[in-house]
């Protein structure tokens, strides 16, 4: 065990799920739940076989204004969804127990493809989960429908779509998480190259799991890019236990103590009480003003309180105006009135205020742009807080009531479709601190 921390976990609801757990319990590098969302994450490619149909019927491949006439196939491929699926299944599978999973979605007019862990364990990137996908879809349509090799090419560009011309296969019918490794921002960026949108779609709207679900890529995107090593760690262990997954409760707390009509500035009261009752933070000396100038002991565990009232104040300022355009000024705002108020460095030492300061422009400000939703970790201005800006964002959007130029129901509609119902995405608070319970360092 490396650090003493322990924390209690509680549900959306304010239920207590594990007491006394240790900290380390919730690190991608224990917690199976955390696993397997990245495992899931890396791995899972929607395919539309609707689209493919209309594509390959009327032979437009590769993205608009690209045509082939002469070239049109015209098969029914919904009907055939379960020979289609099973073909790829066959294709993909390594070995009879490995973990390949190969669904049926709406009505067969799409399918959920997860090749095996092994494959990308394999090779040096997580591609395998897009390419042995296409691939195997390629191969499995025109096995299914005997295509002649002179029409051949049609299927690979449907399901290719334009690449290698274009590195995001413009065209392509097939649909993933992820981002081609060439448009991440830098190292371990893949992660967080992920619409706040499709978390939010993801997680039913739920503003706590949509900021759970964004805290884990976010945090786990850390270890990976290599913020979270050496005494660094542990901030982003604190992070994702407090802002993330409602720690000793506190985020619930915080709201439901200021959900009826609170404003940013009372939930800042309401967390330095608690950090000066939990003993976080104490008074260093009074100005002769009267000003009170608070320190600390334990500048990791400030930061993750500190980021745990962020939430909070979006969850109340954002929930009661039920328009996320105010996500970037509140978080502006309520570090800038949470350092007046103790003297401390605000959420991740001043980097949530500077990445919302850009983000206010970029949304909706002189520059315009699509709202919030529309935002990842991996964006130019969204990019710069180590983990602790994309949760907040994604409560708000969950919160929001539709006010976006692109709303989650828009962009994200097949990411609803297929990952809603897995257990770890829609409810990651409850299945992390199931995996929790188990664990020992």
């Amino acid at each position: 065990m490396k650090y003493e921390d322990r924390i209690d976990l509680y549900s959306d609801r304010g239920q207590l799920l594990v007491k006394g757990a240790l900290l380390e319990s919730i690190s991608p590098f224990y917690n199976k739940a955390i696993q397997k969302i990245v495992s899931l994450i890396k791995r899972s490619v929607v395919v539309d076989l609707e689209g493919t149909k209309k594509s390959l019927k009327k032979g437009r491949v590769g993205g608009e204004g690209c045509q082939i006439r002469g070239n049109e196939i015209d098969v029914d491929i919904v009907t055939h969804a379960q020979q289609i699926s099973k073909r790829v299944e066959d294709i993909v599978r390594v070995k009879k127990d490995d973990d390949t999973n190969v669904e049926v979605l709406d009505d067969g007019k799409k399918l959920l493809v997860g090749p095996p862990s092994i494959r990308l364990s394999a090779g040096a990137e997580y591609t395998s989960g897009i390419t042995a996908t296409a691939a195997a879809v390629t191969q499995a349509l025109i096995d299914e429908f005997d295509i002649s090799m002179d029409k051949a090419f049609m299927v690979k560009a449907a399901i290719w779509g334009r690449y290698p011309q274009t590195i995001d296969m413009k065209g392509s019918n097939l649909k993933w998480l992820l981002r081609p490794a060439q448009e991440n921002e830098g190292f371990g960026y893949a992660l967080r190259n992920i619409l706040v949108n499709h978390l939010v779609a993801m997680t039913g709207k739920n503003a706590m799991n949509a900021t759970a679900l964004a805290s884990v890529l976010e945090q786990v995107a850390m270890f990976e890019m290599g913020d979270a090593i050496g005494p660094f760690e542990r901030m982003h262990l604190l992070g994702l236990a407090y802002q993330g997954l409602n720690a000793n409760n506190l985020t619930y707390e915080l709201v439901k103590e200021n959900g009826k009509d609170g404003t940013v500035g009372t939930v800042i009261e309401s967390l330095v009480g608690r950090a000066i009752e939990d003993k976080v933070i104490r008074e260093k000396e009074t100005l002769s003003s009267g000003y009170k100038v608070y320190t600390t002991d334990d500048i990791a565990l400030w930061n993750a309180y500190a980021a745990t009232g962020m939430v909070a104040a979006i969850m109340v300022n954002v929930g009661a105006a039920r328009a996320c355009q105010g996500v970037p000024s509140t978080i502006i705002y309520y570090n800038d009135l949470l350092e007046r108020e103790t003297s401390l460095p605000g959420v991740d030492f001043g980097r949530a205020t500077g990445t919302a300061v850009s983000m206010s422009f970029f949304s909706h400000s002189i520059y315009g742009g699509g709202g919030p939703g529309i935002f990842s970790g991996n964006h130019i201005v969204t990019r710069h807080s180590k983990g602790f800006v994309i949760p907040v964002i994604a409560a708000g959007v969950a919160l929001d009531a539709g006010t976006q130029s692109f709303t989650p129901e828009k962009t994200s509609g097949w990411v609803s479709d297929a990952f809603a119902k897995i257990p770890e995405f829609r409810e990651p608070i409850q299945m992390i601190a199931e995996s929790a319970k188990g664990v020992k360092v």
